[in-house]
């Protein structure tokens, strides 16, 4: 088998994040420098005995970090990074589920989703200064996604979800974070705004983006299939990108699987054809506005 050792190292990068573990800690463990761990996530040849070590310390398959089978994430960051890597190089990027697509929102979306962390932080006593440094590591790697989109451009089909898009409108950017009441407002001032682009994107149809409403029953799982020239992913995604990253609620996972990918893609064109695009959802997305805004 040949070795991707830039593959490798991203994905140990990943799991670095994903583990919570500081990359001194894991260099100690591994009884290397901290400068050698950085040479190895910048794809510096690693020995299989030191990958079996790795994968033991990170409590993942030596397969996994070998980029065979199934790579699972349990936090945020360490899926939103993996995710990062796989964006650098594709071409094509269909996303189903979501409020929004996070690679098309505003610079007022990240900084109110800063803000409301920051809050979070402030509230958190002793674990406050650990929690804001992953929030801010999470926040510089959506960030960093958004630059490689605006300089690479990469073709996106993004399928929303009305009735996402509904609760966005109603509780606004970071529902799930406590925050103040000033803090609320600006979120849902936000979420107004970045529906309002949805809408003016889904009129002027910009070559390269197009979106397309949901209006049935929602899908059980978020997905994005990512299309680079040799090869594709498919990243299946409970956490949306306003998630805090400290938080758990489920299980993301990437994988090359051709099986996979296939299943996910009949869906997305199932959910495709069903979809309500171009003006007709703009002025869906207008009507949804008009009626939420109304009732705040």
């Amino acid at each position: 088998m040949s070795m991707r050792f830039t593959e490798i190292g991203q994905q140990l990068r990943a799991y670095r994040l994903e583990s919570g573990l500081r990359a001194e800690e894991i260099a100690a463990r591994l009884g290397v420098s901290r400068a050698a761990l950085y040479r190895y996530e910048k794809g510096e040849v690693i020995k299989l005995d030191t990958i079996k070590r790795l994968a033991e310390l990170l409590k993942i398959s030596p397969l996994s970090l070998l980029g065979i089978g199934v790579e699972y994430y349990n936090r945020p960051i360490g899926y939103f990074e993996r995710i990062r890597q796989v964006e650098e190089t594709a071409e094509q990027i269909l996303q189903l589920f979501g409020p929004v697509c996070y690679l098309t929102t505003s610079d007022a979306y990240d900084a109110v989703l800063g803000e409301a962390f920051d809050e979070a932080a402030d509230q958190a006593g002793p674990e406050r200064v650990a929690m804001r440094s992953t929030a801010e590591q999470a926040l510089n790697i959506l960030a960093a996604r958004k630059r490689m989109y605006a300089m690479r451009r990469p073709g996106i089909i993004a399928m929303l979800s009305i009735g996402e898009v509904r609760r966005l409108l109603e509780h606004g950017i970071a529902s799930g974070v406590a925050v103040s009441d000033r803090v609320k407002r600006i979120c849902r001032d936000v979420a107004v705004s970045e529906v309002e682009n949805i809408a003016s994107l889904m009129e002027t149809e910009p070559m390269g983006l197009q979106f397309g409403l949901l209006a049935g029953a929602e899908p059980t799982s978020a997905f994005k299939i990512l299309r680079a020239r040799d090869r594709v992913s498919l990243g299946v995604n409970p956490f949306r990108p306003d998630s805090h990253p400290n938080a758990h609620t489920g299980v993301a996972m990437i994988t090359g699987a051709d099986e996979a990918i296939a299943a996910h893609q009949r869906v997305a064109e199932a959910s495709w054809r069903e979809a309500i695009k171009g003006p007709a959802g703009a002025a869906r997305l207008r009507q949804l506005l008009a009626t939420v805004v109304s009732l705040a």
